[in-house]
């Protein structure tokens, strides 16, 4: 996506020095007992692999915790000369953390762990046992994401770090995003999950369980104690890999990228095909073999199958309802591994609990791991979420009170500062709205400041979706004609429809979902009926470009030319009482046929506030 007016472009590898970075082991300080695990097991010592980027500031507010995905390790960004092979010497996620990227260690003191459990540095089955010195093996004991997120919170306190500004993570880093927004639900102000859910689908499930078995099964595995041979569960581990990494891709990159191309020379003893596809996920296989650990493989893959917070607190609605943090939810449009509803279907359950929430749903043909293959518009989406600070006790247009904000909102002409002050009118101070066809939250943000007015958006563009979030207004991506599936009914005060009923192809949907998720509707449009507009059309002949219609015939964004009258109509039809109108016109001739009581020739721009009739 090209960087948009007055958004930079966050940094790329390519784009900036590479820093030098270190990875350090923490040894965590354990109640007598150890760390106690959910499962009643304790571990009596626990040594975290962790990197930091950044500084801490003097008030320690500017810490982000990122949640790392299920293989990888605490070198997530920076140059680290300690790794053997020289692709791994840079961070796994360096396009998105660094010096002016999207989590800007200008701004932020990032640190980044290896999770309980692996095989990087942090405990886990191939660390020492205490009590008999040698690699756990099989008596290490079951571990869940609680467990990981509870070692991240210890290693925050030792590192003097009491609230975090924002957890992030993708896949089940993302899981781990949601657990620290749960257990800890006053020491997080932002969560951003990526590519995640609040549970695996049954789906995803069945591929885990498959790749569990191809390691227990090879006869290395030895029930997990392989380590006092030195002979691992090679093939078990690198096919528990390839039908993983299937799971990261998607049916179109796949054909793309590989279609049902052949190599030269295969054995067809062995049934192989030859196809590239084959090729690849024994390339897969055998790198995964090198550089991780089966018992890991095991331990990580169980707990995040297990991960599941309907099971853990009863339902998401008590999950969630403790949490203070304002959430960014990112789906991909091509993911399989965790489906773009099942992202909707948590960001509804936070939208009925009046969190601040935004969601956005990424196109990207690269399917799961479209988060660390494609970053540039999840850079971008994720900058603007971070840019601002949240808003300590709340605050912002999305639903809380207090916290900086700008002086003024811009714009010009109808749809700027006329018509919103006139659209204000309509609007009891205080109230919630939702804003459908938001564009760039210019109308939730100028309300919030000047009548005291909390909402959120609903805009399909995705520049739009940043701008919002540059603006701390919650937006959700999506397409008004396909309804508002994600809003609970009446969940809010008002539903706004502000130039946007032209502009959407089923305006009977639109206004009947408007008027079903809010008590009443506020619908801003121009008139085609307005007399300036018929004048120019007779004595020029072509479509009249004004204030209220700046857009030639070829580039317009309408698709209905509808007059006041014809609005009248429909809402009579669909049962809709129209509470009050209010008719905009600034020329004399205007002014002439609204003083003759004349509205539909005399309005330039309309704006009606309706509701569900009797």
């Amino acid at each position: 996506m090209p960087a948009q007016a007055g958004i930079p472009k966050p940094k790329t590898t390519s784009d900036a020095e590479q820093v030098s970075v270190e990875t350090r082991i923490m040894k965590l300080d354990l109640p007598p007992g150890g760390f106690r695990l959910v499962s009643g097991k304790f571990l009596k010592a626990v040594e975290v692999a962790y990197e930091t980027y950044g500084a801490l500031n003097p008030a320690k507010s500017n810490a982000v915790m990122i949640c790392s995905p299920l293989t990888t390790d605490a070198h997530a960004a920076g140059y680290n000369p300690g790794y053997e092979r020289a692709k791994d010497r840079i961070g796994w996620w360096d396009d998105m953390i660094g010096p002016g990227k999207a989590i800007d260690t200008n701004r932020y003191f990032v640190i980044a762990s290896n999770m309980l459990g692996g095989c990087k540095g942090t405990t886990g089955p191939s660390s020492a046992d205490p009590d008999t010195g040698l690699p756990y093996g099989s008596a290490f004991p079951k571990i869940t994401v609680e467990d990981m997120v509870g070692v991240q919170r210890l290693l925050s306190l030792q590192l003097g770090i009491e609230v975090l500004e924002a957890v992030v993570g993708g896949s089940m880093g993302g899981m781990q995003a949601l657990q620290w927004s749960t257990a800890y639900p006053d020491k997080v102000r932002k969560c951003i999950c990526i590519a995640a859910a609040a549970c695996l689908s049954a789906q995803a499930l069945g591929f885990e369980i498959i790749g569990r078995k191809a390691i227990v099964n090879d006869p290395d595995f030895k029930n997990g104690d392989f380590y006092r041979d030195g002979i691992i569960p090679e093939r078990g581990l690198s096919y528990a890999r390839m039908i993983g990494h299937l799971t990261y891709l998607s049916a179109l990159s796949m054909h793309e990228k590989f279609g049902r191309n052949r190599k030269e020379d295969w054995d067809e003893s062995r049934f192989e095909t030859g196809f590239e596809v084959e090729s690849y996920l024994n390339h897969q296989g055998d790198q995964f073999v090198r550089r991780f650990d089966a018992n890991s493989y095991l331990h990580i893959t169980w707990a995040m199958d297990h991960f599941d917070l309907v099971a853990r607190y009863g339902s998401l609605d008590k999950a969630f309802a403790p949490s203070q943090a304002e959430f960014l939810l990112v789906a991909l449009s091509s993911d399989w591994l965790f489906f773009p509803e099942q992202t909707r279907e948590l960001g509804k359950v936070l939208l009925d609990q009046k969190k601040i929430v935004s969601v956005v749903e990424l196109e990207s043909p690269y399917g799961h791991d479209a988060f660390l293959l494609e970053v540039a518009n999840l850079s971008q989406v994720i900058y603007g979420f971070l840019e601002k600070p949240a808003f300590d006790n709340g605050g912002g247009p999305g639903g809380r009170k207090g916290g900086p904000r700008e002086k003024h909102a811009r714009g010009n002409g109808f749809g700027a500062a006329r018509d919103i002050e006139a659209l204000a009118s309509l609007i009891e101070p205080g109230s919630h709205i939702i804003d459908i066809g938001c564009g760039d939250g210019v109308l939730i943000d100028s309300l919030y400041k000047s009548h005291g007015v909390t909402g959120i958006g609903i805009d399909i563009d995705l520049d739009h979706v940043v701008e919002c979030l540059r603006k701390n207004v919650p937006v959700l991506q999506s397409d008004a004609d396909r309804g508002l599936s994600l809003v609970g009914d009446g969940a809010f005060d008002y539903a706004v429809l502000n130039r946007t009923l032209q502009e959407v192809k089923k305006p009977q949907l639109v206004l009947n979902e408007m008027l079903r998720v809010a008590s009443k509707g506020i619908v801003a449009f121009p008139n085609f009926a307005y007399v300036g507009n018929r004048l120019s059309l007779l004595t020029t002949g072509v479509m009249p470009v004004s204030e209220a219609l700046p857009y030639n015939w070829h580039d317009t964004p309408n698709i209905h030319l509808f007059s006041l009258d014809d609005f009248r109509l429909l809402c009579s039809r669909e049962g809709i009482e129209i509470e009050k109108i209010l008719y905009l016109g600034e020329t004399l001739i205007s002014r002439l046929f609204l003083g003759m009581g004349r509205p539909n020739l005399g309005s330039e721009f309309v704006i009606a506030r309706i509701s569900k009739g009797a």
